[in-house]
């Protein structure tokens, strides 16, 4: 297979199993040749992002992200997408494992966000304590000029038990739970714009979209521009991968 590109993924497996589902929908379609050539690696044993943020005492997930990484350029990929917001922690790590371009996607969440919320003031961010305590998403929507709210513990203790208890235990997306949470940063911290910085949180918004705030959701632009990417490169089109953003 030549003109593909490899989809990191297994952080959790229904978040990646969410990413392909949206590929695959959202990819115009009319007979199974239309359809993306890429590979899927579901490592699902990656020892926990977030316990390794907050405690590097915890076996760390760099070493088998860049062994999948090394493995799959040996195949020459036209480009990669990690499908987990706080395994970006180790971007920069992984991305000097390869010359194949690895897409960063806290990066291109808030670089479409400043392009479609212009006039946004004030980002609200949910998260995991990992993701949250590397500053990955905060120091992005900083550096586009916004102000942003983090909420309170009552909120990063809904959004930690809606990621954990309900999606990654149970398999089940709480849809009031998750709108109880989007309500509270819209109108307790005036939140405009609120990032979902975890996959997880992607699929609750997958799983249930009727709610009237705006979100950015890094998985599903992530989505749209893997699209966007393969068919360029199905056409034979030229990439800067370093002007993407």
């Amino acid at each position: 297979m030549k003109k593909f590109f490899t989809v990191l993924g297994g952080m959790g497996s229904l978040a990646t199993e969410s990413y392909v589902h949206l590929l695959n929908e959202r990819t115009p379609t009319e007979k199974d040749q239309d359809y993306l050539d890429y590979i899927l690696v579901n490592h699902s044993t990656v020892p926990d992002r977030t316990a390794h943020i907050l405690d590097h005492s915890k076996p760390s997930f760099l070493p088998p992200l860049v062994e999948d990484i090394q493995q799959q350029s040996l195949l020459k990929p036209e480009f990669m997408v990690l499908i987990c917001n706080t395994a970006h922690y180790y971007y920069k790590e992984l991305q000097t494992a390869t010359d194949v371009p690895l897409i960063h996607m806290p990066h291109m969440a808030i670089s479409v966000m400043k392009k479609k919320y212009p006039k946004a003031k004030r980002i609200g961010l949910i998260a995991t304590k990992g993701t949250i305590s590397d500053h990955i998403y905060e120091n992005e929507i900083k550096a586009a000029g916004f102000e942003y709210s983090l909420g309170d513990q009552a909120v990063q203790d809904q959004v930690e038990s809606l990621i954990y208890d309900d999606i990654k235990v149970n398999g089940k997306v709480n849809a009031q739970k998750y709108y109880d949470i989007l309500q509270t940063m819209h109108d307790k911290f005036d939140c405009d714009v609120i990032v979902l910085g975890c996959t997880e949180l992607s699929l609750a918004q997958e799983k249930a979209p009727d709610h009237p705030y705006n979100v950015i959701d890094g998985q599903g632009i992530i989505v749209d521009k893997s699209i966007e990417f393969a068919e360029k490169i199905r056409r034979g089109e030229k990439i800067d991968f370093t002007k993407i953003y």
